[in-house]
């Protein structure tokens, strides 16, 4: 396993990390004897961060991790959670609530420090709300010792910026963006030089779209339109009439950014964390991606977007 900086928190984080929300059921049913074991497969095998939010599975992932983690020596882990999501539709990014959400939190995952604490999915809130208010009660907290470390979380790419141009520098020290650089849409590339002289680690999660570039396919409540789908699977199928899983070549790709610090993949399988640690040091089939990318073409940088109307990305299409 490899390992980088995470932006100016110093955390030395490995290239490929555990994203836990598969703990909690989002994708498919799960056994929990079995997410448990995943877990400890992950950290065997040198992912050393773990992602995770009280929203995923109605706390079931939070829960599910605490019990994992009671089996493993702190030090062998980095813990981020998140603040201000806890259900469909349910935000809250109040001063109080999300400092009762850390308490939540933390009895969940049992124990007393988070490494990195994140607003999670700012497009559904009011931007002037988590300037003025949800990250000055963040960095009381940093300052109490509570968390190590402060971030911010979402879809659009727009939101990022429209924070950090508005902050202090040091406040928000990390981003988490999912969904905008994988195999289909590398848009987040184009953000990296501003994150970059903002001194912010990068967090990249979902490299298979959440399921859009895997065999399975995409759960039912997944936002890409149908025509964004049927482009990934044409990719997706060629991949599989050649022997080969595009799973791998989605990781490869991601993994081999230098300015992204970090790529959450999840599975609640131990099998399949074996199967995405491994591809980290097999060779990459320049032929295989270059074909999966033209094939990929006619959806390039195509994408959904969420949140109240003044957070949300552009429609590409």
């Amino acid at each position: 396993m490899h390992y980088r900086t995470l932006g100016r928190t110093g955390l030395q984080v490995s290239v490929l990390s555990f994203g836990a929300s598969s703990l909690g059921g989002v994708f498919r049913a799960t056994d929990d004897a079995e997410a448990i074991r995943t877990v400890h497969t992950a950290v065997d095998l040198g992912m050393n961060f773990i992602d995770v939010s009280p929203y995923y599975g109605a706390t079931r992932a939070e829960t599910v991790l605490g019990r994992a983690l009671a089996g493993i020596p702190r030090g062998r882990y980095l813990l981020a959670t998140k603040v201000g999501q806890y259900g469909d539709g349910q935000f809250d990014f109040s001063a109080s609530r999300i400092t009762h959400s850390l308490d939540e939190s933390c009895a969940r995952l049992g124990v007393d420090h988070i490494d990195l604490l994140q607003c999670h999915d700012i497009e559904f809130a009011d931007l002037n709300q988590i300037v003025d208010e949800t990250l000055p009660a963040l960095v009381r907290l940093r300052e109490q010792g509570r968390i190590g470390h402060i971030g911010i979380t979402g879809l659009p790419l727009k939101i990022f910026p429209a924070v950090l141009d508005r902050t202090a520098p040091g406040v928000v020290e990390t981003v988490l963006s999912f969904c905008r650089y994988e195999l289909n849409d590398t848009a987040l590339n184009d953000l990296v030089p501003y994150l970059r002289t903002k001194d912010v680690g990068i967090i990249n999660a979902s490299p298979t779209g959440m399921g859009l570039l895997t065999e399975r396919g995409v759960p039912t409540w997944h936002p890409a339109p149908p025509a964004m789908i049927a482009g990934a699977r044409r990719a997706v199928d060629y991949c599989q009439s050649v022997g080969a899983d595009i799973v791998k070549l989605a990781v490869q790709f991601c993994v081999a950014h230098p300015a992204i610090a970090t790529t959450l993949i999840g599975s609640a399988n131990p099998a399949n964390i074996r199967k995405n640690v491994a591809y980290l040091d097999e060779p990459i089939d320049f032929e295989l991606m270059a074909r999966a990318l033209d094939l990929l073409k006619p959806i390039r940088n195509h994408n959904f977007t969420r949140g109240r109307p003044e957070n949300r990305d552009p429609i590409v299409a």
